[in-house]
Parts: C-alpha cells; sequence; structure tokens
C-alpha cells in the first residue's frame, strides 16, 4: 500500500483552505493526508467572523462578494452541493443562492461646488449567467476586447447627456450599410475624422461607435491602423471634451466617468497596451491616479467620487495615511474592467450571514467529511529549513521542521469542535468554546487572547519532523505574519526579504450597530446600497439588514449597519512584547467610531439626530439595560492590527517582488494567500482563492492552470 504525501496546511483564510480543498478532492483518491494547523480556534483569516451576544454576527469589516469571483463562486457552489448531497438533499447551510443574494447598487458621496455632500447612485443591470457557472473559451475579455466595451461605455454616457444639434458639416458620408470588412471600418472612420474635432455631439457618437467595430474586428491580429485611428479619436475626444464641459452641469458626474474614459483610452495609445505582451503589468509602476493624470484627466475627475471610492473600498493608503493613497495603475485598470464589464448575475453579492458563517463553516464541514483534520490553537513560530549554504541558482532547499506554540488543548485530548447553532445553522463563537478545553475556566478567567500576536502564553511547544509529520507545506498565512514565521527563510532569501518589505500591509478599522429603526427612518433616501468615497475614518459603509434575521435577539432589530476604513499605523512598530498595544489600538476605534456617530453621519441619516444635535443614542438596540451614550458600549467594533488580520495592499512596482505558489525554490513549499503573485494582485477573496489553487497544482499538478479563470489575464 502507498503511503499518503502528508501535508500540512498553515492557516485557515481563503488561500490555504481553498489548497485544502483541492488537494483534499475524491479525485485525487486520498492521495493527500491534509493537516490544518490553525491559531485559535476558529477559521477565516481576514475574512472570520463570530457569533457575540443575543446571536450576534461580529465582522472583521464589511465584506462584499463581486460578480466576476468566478474561482471563489465555483468552490462554493461545489461546497454547498456536496453538503446537500451529504445530508440527502437539504443541509443545514441550505443553497447557496439563498446565502448569496444579489446587489445592483452602489453609491459615492461627494463634495458638491457649495461643499453640500451629494449622491450618486448607480443600478447596474443583471449580466447573463451566474457567477461561477463555466465560462467559454475567450469569453474573458482580453485588452483590445475591454477596449471595445469601454468605447461603448463612453459611446453610451455620451447618448444620455448630450443634446444639440444633429446637423454634421458638409463632405462625404461613410456607408454604415457597408461595415463588413476591416478596410471598410477604417474607411468611415477617417471620414468622420477628417470632419474635423469632432464638430458635433452626433459626429462623436457615430465614430465611436465605428471604432468600437474595428476593434472588434480585429481581436486577434491587432490593425496599427486601428492605433492611429484611436490616436486622433482620443485626441479629438480629449478637444472635444475640454471645449464643451461646463462646471455645474447637472450631468457633472457623467462628464467626470467621460474625462476618465478618455484618459483610459489616450493610455492605451499612449502606452500601447494594445500590442505590449505584458499586457496591462506594463503600467503597474505608476500610480493609478499618475497614470490617469500623465494621460489627461482633469484634476476634477481624479478626485471625483469615482476615483476616491476605487482607493476607498481597496484600502489604498500606505500606513493607513489618508493622505499617501497608493494604487497601482494596472491592477487599478484591470479591477475596474473586471468589475464593470465580466460580471454575472449581479455586479455585487451579499452573504444572508457572517462570512464565517456563509463561507468558513461549510468548507470546514467539506474537508473534515473529505477527512482533512484540523489542529486548532497551533501558533506557528518557525519554518526551519534543512541545514545548507545561501540559496543558489539551480539549488534547492526544503523545509526540516515547523515549529508551534500549542495554545491550548482539549479536555479529552479529542479533536476541538469548533462550531455551535445559531438559529439552526452551525457558525463559530466569537470566543473559544471554553467547556472543552483543558484549564478553560482559567482561560476565560483570565480573559487570554488566541488570536492576538502579542498575547504569547501558551500550553506548551510542538515541533514537527519532514517525513516524520509532513512532507509537503502550504504557507497559507498573511504575508505581514511571514516576517515572524519564516526568519531562516528571511536570513537566507534575499528574494523573500525584498517580498516582505515591498508588498505592504494596512490595519484597518471597522465597527457595526444594531439599530430599532431602519435607515429609511433615519432619513435616507433610495436602497441599501453598498457606499463608498464618504467621509474618513469610515469611508466604506452599507445597510446589513438581510443578516439580521440570521441572529438571535429576544427582540429584532431592524436593521444592521456595517462601517469601515483605515487605521492609520503609529510613528514606531510596537515591540513584540507590548500586550496591551491591541487594547488601546481598539479604544482608539471605539471613540473615533462614537465621535463619527455624532458628527457625520448626519450627512447621512438627518432624523438620527435628536433636537439637542446629538445622535439619538437610543435607537441602538441592545438587550442590556442601557441609556444615553453609555448604550454605543453595547455594539461592536475592532483594530485590525494583528499582522495576519492587516489588508494587503498593491502599490506601484511591488507587483515584480511578489513570489508564485508556483514558485519552489524550496522543494516541499509553497504558498498561498491574496499577496502572491496569482495572476489577480489585489487583497480579496478571489485572489486569495487563485493563488489556493496554484498552491495545489505545484504539489498535484492539478488543477489545470487553464482551469483557473482569470490567471493569465491581461
Amino acid at each position: 500500500m502507498v503511503r499518503p504525501i502528508k501535508v500540512a496546511v498553515i492557516g485557515g483564510g481563503c488561500g490555504a483552505l481553498t489548497a485544502a480543498y483541492e488537494l483534499s478532492r475524491p479525485e485525487h483518491d486520498g492521495r493527500f493526508a491534509i493537516t490544518v494547523y490553525q491559531e485559535g480556534w476558529r477559521l477565516g483569516g481576514k475574512g472570520a467572523s463570530g457569533r457575540g451576544s443575543s446571536g450576534r454576527i461580529e465582522e472583521h469589516g464589511l465584506h462584499i462578494w463581486l460578480g466576476y469571483y468566478d474561482n471563489a463562486f465555483r468552490m462554493m457552489r461545489e461546497c454547498y452541493a456536496d453538503l446537500a448531497g451529504a445530508a440527502g438533499g437539504r443541509s443545514p447551510y441550505g443553497h447557496w443562492r439563498e446565502a448569496f443574494t444579489p446587489e445592483a447598487d452602489i453609491g459615492l458621496f461627494g463634495l458638491g461646488e457649495r461643499g453640500v455632500w451629494q449622491r450618486w447612485a448607480a443600478r447596474f443591470p443583471p449580466a447573463p449567467g451566474l457567477p461561477g457557472d463555466p465560462r467559454r473559451p475567450g469569453e474573458l475579455l482580453s485588452l483590445v476586447g475591454y477596449t471595445a466595451r469601454t468605447i461603448g461605455l463612453l459611446r453610451t454616457l455620451l447618448l444620455d447627456c448630450v443634446v444639440e444639434s444633429k446637423e454634421t458639416p458638409a463632405g462625404p458620408e461613410p456607408d454604415f450599410a457597408d461595415l463588413s470588412t476591416i478596410d471598410r471600418i477604417l474607411s468611415a472612420c477617417r471620414i468622420l475624422l477628417d470632419r474635423g474635432a469632432f464638430a458635433g455631439a452626433a459626429v462623436l457618437v457615430e465614430a465611436l461607435g465605428v471604432l468600437g467595430a474595428a476593434l472588434a474586428a480585429t481581436p486577434e491580429a491587432f490593425d496599427s491602423a486601428v492605433v492611429r485611428l484611436m490616436e486622433r479619436s482620443v485626441k479629438g475626444l480629449r478637444d472635444w471634451l475640454e471645449a464643451n464641459t461646463l462646471l455645474g452641469d447637472r450631468h457633472q458626474y457623467v462628464w467626470e466617468i467621460v474625462d476618465l474614459v478618455v484618459a483610459y483610452l489616450a493610455g492605451v495609445v499612449r502606452f500601447g497596451l494594445l500590442t505590449d505582451p505584458r499586457g496591462l503589468d506594463a503600467i503597474e509602476d505608476y500610480d493609478c491616479r499618475e497614470w490617469l493624470r500623465t494621460n489627461g484627466a482633469s484634476e476634477r475627475a481624479l478626485q471625483s467620487p469615482f476615483v476616491c471610492g476605487l482607493y476607498d473600498l481597496v484600502l489604498a493608503f500606505e500606513g493607513g495615511d489618508p493622505e499617501r493613497p497608493s494604487l497601482s495603475a494596472g491592477q487599478g485598470v484591470r479591477a475596474g474592467l473586471r468589475m464593470f464589464f465580466t460580471y454575472r448575475g449581479a455586479i455585487f453579492w451579499r452573504m444572508r450571514a457572517g462570512m464565517g458563517d456563509v463561507v468558513f463553516a461549510p468548507l470546514y464541514d467539506v474537508l473534515r467529511r473529505r477527512g482533512v483534520r484540523f489542529a486548532f490553537f497551533h501558533r506557528l513560530t518557525n519554518v526551519g529549513l534543512a541545514e545548507g549554504g545561501e540559496i543558489a541558482p539551480g539549488m534547492r532547499s526544503h523545509v526540516e521542521s515547523l515549529t508551534f506554540d500549542v495554545q491550548a488543548e482539549t479536555v479529552d485530548g479529542m479533536d476541538y469542535q469548533p462550531l455551535l447553532e445559531v438559529s439552526g445553522r452551525p457558525c463559530w463563537p466569537s470566543r473559544p468554546r471554553y467547556d472543552l478545553l483543558r484549564d478553560g475556566e482559567r482561560y476565560q478567567r483570565e480573559d487570554w487572547s488566541f488570536e492576538s500576536h502579542w498575547d504569547r502564553r501558551r500550553a506548551g511547544e510542538k515541533t514537527l519532523k519532514v517525513t516524520e509529520d509532513f512532507d509537503f507545506v502550504v504557507l497559507g498565512v498573511s504575508i505581514g505574519a511571514v516576517p515572524h514565521v519564516c526568519r531562516e527563510i528571511l536570513e537566507r532569501d534575499e528574494r523573500w526579504r525584498r517580498m516582505t518589505r515591498e508588498v505592504q500591509t494596512v490595519a484597518t478599522q471597522a465597527f457595526q450597530i444594531w439599530l430599532d429603526e431602519d435607515v429609511d427612518q433615519l432619513g435616507w433616501r433610495g436602497p441599501p446600497y453598498i457606499v463608498s468615497a464618504f467621509v474618513k475614518p469610515f469611508d466604506t459603509w452599507c445597510d446589513m439588514a438581510q443578516v439580521v434575521p440570521e441572529e438571535a435577539w429576544s427582540r429584532r432589530p431592524l436593521t444592521v449597519v456595517y462601517f469601515c476604513g483605515v487605521l492609520q499605523d503609529p510613528p514606531a512598530p510596537p515591540a513584540d512584547d507590548d500586550e496591551d498595544y491591541p487594547s488601546r489600538r481598539t479604544e482608539e476605534v471605539r471613540r473615533s467610531a462614537a465621535d463619527f456617530l455624532r458628527g457625520p453621519v448626519r450627512h447621512l441619516w438627518p432624523q438620527a439626530y435628536g433636537p439637542n444635535g446629538d445622535f439619538r443614542w437610543e435607537i441602538l438596540a441592545s438587550d442590556e439595560a442601557t441609556s444615553g451614550s453609555a448604550r454605543f458600549s453595547t455594539q461592536y467594533w475592532r483594530a485590525n492590527v494583528n499582522p495576519s488580520d492587516r489588508y494587503v495592499l498593491q502599490t506601484p512596482g511591488s507587483f515584480r517582488h511578489r513570489i508564485s505558489p508556483l514558485d519552489m525554490t524550496y522543494d516541499n513549499l509553497t504558498i498561498a494567500g491574496d499577496w502572491t503573485k496569482c495572476g489577480f494582485n489585489t487583497g480579496c477573496v478571489e485572489a486569495a482563492v487563485m493563488s489556493g489553487l496554484l498552491a495545489a497544482h505545484a504539489l498535484s499538478g492539478a488543477p489545470p492552470l487553464d482551469r483557473i479563470v482569470g490567471f493569465d489575464h491581461p
């Protein structure tokens, strides 16, 4: 009998668990014996959630999935189907369409001409299919295809808001009845362009339509003549835009979008992106705003809610400093193109409950049924390398040992059972199940923090040896934790040192409030938008009323609202023995959140304030008897300052320092997480899942790389 290959998966975030999911597929026929080693009592990484008092869902922050998360949705759809099959058709988790619900609305806030906050909202129409459906060959657009779609968007915007004479200059008329060949398309476009700098909006719209046809006609063998026509078209667009855009126009937000789209098209031409084999990686050394400015975008457009919202949604601020926005142009453009043009079903998808309940509890259940073991309360402290000199070209080393702090042990020595039931569904608690732990009463009394980097109390230590305890390692911790657990690798390997230095992370903050009045009663008008580009420090928020029925209140609130944003780092990093650091930052978030309710929230909910101008604290729902501002103490807030909780940034130039899970410099080690080189280099669920798929491929050859949607995306 062939001995199974023993795989140690370190970490319980999306990247690590995706690798475990792929390696434990029935198709591998038990080839891999997998153990997941996880700090503390729950899975999820930055997506972990737990149930607190009243069965409240308590998250790390606001989590929304996007309609282009093909790989992540495919895994979860399979997961829900497996659980339903094991339960004879109906599992306690329900169907994936019950767990995820479509969201078409998004809102942005911006200061108007008179310093008044103005709301811009959009409803995105349903797109064919559902996220996770198999994509046909070529369905995921090339950069040429994206550019054609962008031109179509620009044409639509102009048709919606430009009203002027349909008269056009005299001259030969293009034959729009026959655009059957590229030569006829180019001829028609030249005739339009020869009329001057888009003498009227009607001519402008016609030229855009013909140019879009030219792009669509040559997706594979791109014609240099089309590039020249694009260059002329963009110049005409910029000239026309500067001559016709008026400040204070009722279409000002549309004009800002037009301005940005024209800058993108100018950049495509100027940087030769349609023919550059690097695709959007060719502009990764630029900041997104810088690149758009270089290509003619106005300062008004660059400070518009659309650009501010892009930076806010991906928490793109170095050190958490609002004065240091930083997002690479290639990834910013790539994310925008995929978000707007490749979503399926809906542009956003909300989760019915916490991400821990909807994603990580089902994943845990499926993996456990497949025979994956889980070692909770195991904090990795060292990845030990085999003895040897410096890593040289062609010379591979390997991981020889893994050392863990064992934070706690179970009463009976059996595996820890982490889940509990709330409203009939398996969930993660917000605190360990102390009754299952040896010395659990002491841990509870002394408030041991099993998830704090600065709390180093432990019940023991364990060292695993290669071949005896594991053959391969999937390192799925966040990059913020790598310097603390991979010291031997960093001492030897300059590439890893550069990666941990250049791939930056940012601390975040979040708070949740449960309300006895819904946002309509508080003065909000419109759907429950996902809102960004608002006042810092909590610039992004969302009405999450859909999760309240999943909680266990004695008297159910009408809604719960989540707020989040970046949290600025202190001038000097905290010492490793500064045990009070997390509590100080958490208290800072509490004060900041209370002040936010007293001030900026009045722009959102004017009816949330009493005659004295103060926030009406009594509208906060609580099962505790409190009154006045003290009622805020019953709500939920957190500072995500742990190295493993910090959000991963994509700053200009940092992409070249990321290491791929396919890199096997250490021949029994691969890596997984949204900080790796995975084809979509940004901090999100989809990137982490793609990385986990690559890690599984590195160890097993499966899944095939062409099955990973977007891995070779331009």
